[in-house]
């Protein structure tokens, strides 16, 4: 077990991390885990549909019609069980079955069977030429209920399924999606591209079982899941100790003003600027002055003392205009030397405004090839992650090396395509922590955080994110808080953590719109105080 896997494991709050799963582990494990319960599978689908029907009647509680699309595997059964359950409320219900009957195996044929037996369900078929079904889909439903595939579905909808999928995401009938919504990977996020624009559910609330399944947490998955619930059945505390991974959902809660979750250690009454170290930021080449200045105010904001900064000569005014806290260390490779402001360095960030020229490239060099570097915290990001790319590897371990890519650098450090970074997150984000010795932190919807080891997926943050500078942010607050704590993989998920958490508390001020990276620093000054 990594040293990562024991600090997050042995955290007192053992709710801020949920174990992850992949679908693969989910598939193969599930039935042991339910024999070991005494708990039949077809028992075990019943209280799926059970738990799915419990969310749709607390989601919609006036919903008089419900329309279930219904596929030929177990999903199809968790959907068959719905529509018994939703009859016997005295609800109108129409299935809408996606093969033959006979097609249908099982604990599915038996759900399936279950459900004509209780009479009185409009069950039709997407085989035939329904000439209804736009007009259930858009007006005579109150909600839809998919459960067409599960956790098993990989690959591109058949095209028929993919058309009923664009007419139901084209509707404004709500959705609750069974176990993962259709067309969704639950092991990668991933959804096929295909001839539509949309090839998975878009579903108002997901319904999941036992535990938690990576897919729907990183990749596309945010725009597909909606609200997530997990239902456990019973199983998620076996199944957690029966099978292991190495992957975690990680969900700080700050419901009020008490909270006792576990941030940074109390600093001491006697704490002064040299205890707690210096930082030193480098970046901001001719043109570029805000991403370095963003970077060093956020890492000043969330407690370093001493911050002191490496930009192009031609930046200095600009940096440092009404932030005096701010301190130069050099405006280039020479200068950098004289001052021996590596060597005094508590921690290093490295890239932000860079650039790719060879003032860039001299900075790069002498940060990498320095040993007094080696054993601090050093944040690569932004253009250094490309000149990083172009090395390939560094001829030097370090020992708490943090690499911040986005996709597209990601896709540069692995000299793949973006595509293939985004059709598996996780995977991606460990090949990177493996190639260059890292923890990789490949930011995104669900940033993947990864020392190669131990894998833990964020919960925080929002669209209101995609804005310049937010990455800079970031940088500037895992720099902060390695200074401020032992372990370097706790400071870098909870930095991770509390640059999205603060976005969300500003976007539920002022919407997501229009939020700017610097907007984030007074709720981050707070947060680090919790």
């Amino acid at each position: 077990m990594s040293v990562a896997m024991k600090l997050l494991q042995s955290l007192p709050h053992t709710d801020w991390l949920t174990s992850v799963y992949s679908a693969k582990q989910v598939l193969e494990n599930e039935a042991k885990v339910a024999q070991s319960q005494n708990l039949a599978m077809f028992h075990l689908m019943e209280l799926a549909g059970q738990a799915a029907f419990t969310h749709l009647i607390a989601h919609w509680p006036s919903a008089q019609h419900v329309l279930v699309l219904a596929g030929k595997g177990n999903n199809g059964g968790d959907g068959f069980i719905v529509a018994t359950l939703a009859k016997k409320a005295g609800l109108k219900v129409t299935v809408l079955l996606t093969c033959i009957p006979e097609e249908l195996k099982g604990d599915a044929a038996r759900a399936y069977q279950a459900m004509l037996v209780a009479g009185d369900i409009t069950v039709i078929n997407l085989l035939d030429d329904s000439s209804s079904l736009a007009a259930l889909i858009h007006n005579e439903a109150d909600i839809i209920v998919d459960a067409l595939f599960g956790i098993g579905f990989h690959g591109s909808l058949p095209e028929n399924i993919a058309q009923l999928v664009a007419e139901v995401n084209n509707s404004s009938t709500p959705v609750l999606s069974i176990d993962v919504p259709s067309g969704l990977c639950a092991t990668t996020g991933a959804v096929s591209a295909g001839k539509l624009v949309t090839q998975a559910i878009m579903a108002d609330v997901t319904v999941t079982f036992i535990v938690l399944k990576s897919g729907l947490l990183t990749g596309q998955a945010a725009n597909f899941v909606g609200q997530l619930k997990l239902s456990n059945l019973g199983l998620g505390a076996a199944f957690s100790q029966q099978v292991a991974t190495s992957v975690y959902w990680q969900r700080l809660h700050f419901d009020d003003e008490d909270s006792t979750v576990p941030l940074l250690a109390k600093r001491l009454n006697t704490s002064h600027k040299g205890s707690i170290g210096m930082l030193v930021t480098i970046g901001g080449n001719i043109g570029m002055p805000g991403a370095i200045r963003l970077a060093s105010e956020a890492a000043l904001r969330c407690g370093a003392s001493l911050v002191s900064v490496c930009c192009h000569e031609g930046n200095q005014a600009l940096v440092f205009n009404g932030r005096p806290e701010l301190m130069m260390s050099a405006t280039d490779v020479d200068s950098l030397r004289q001052s021996n402001a590596l060597t005094h360095a508590k921690a290093i960030v490295l890239g932000p405004g860079l650039g790719h020229n060879e003032w860039a490239e001299q900075l790069y060099r002498q940060v990498v090839t320095q040993e007094t570097s080696y054993a601090k915290p050093i944040v690569i990001d932004a253009d250094a992650l490309s000149l990083l790319a172009r090395d390939n590897q560094l001829s030097h371990d370090f020992e708490k090396l943090i690499l911040t890519p986005h996709p597209k650098e990601a896709a540069r450090l692995l000299a793949c395509d973006t595509a293939d970074i985004e059709a598996n997150r996780i995977e991606s984000a460990n090949k990177i922590a493996q190639k260059y010795h890292a923890i990789c932190v490949l930011k995104g919807a669900g940033t993947v955080i990864t020392d190669g080891k131990c894998t833990v997926i964020n919960s925080s943050g929002n669209a209101g994110m995609a804005s310049g500078g937010m990455g800079d942010v970031l940088s500037g607050i895992i720099a902060a808080l390695c200074m401020q704590t032992d372990d370097t993989f706790y400071a870098v998920c909870l930095s991770v953590f509390i640059h999205g958490y603060a976005a969300d508390i500003l976007a539920e001020k002022t919407g997501p719109r229009g939020m700017l990276a610097s907007d984030l620093f007074v709720e981050l000054q707070k947060l680090v105080n919790r």
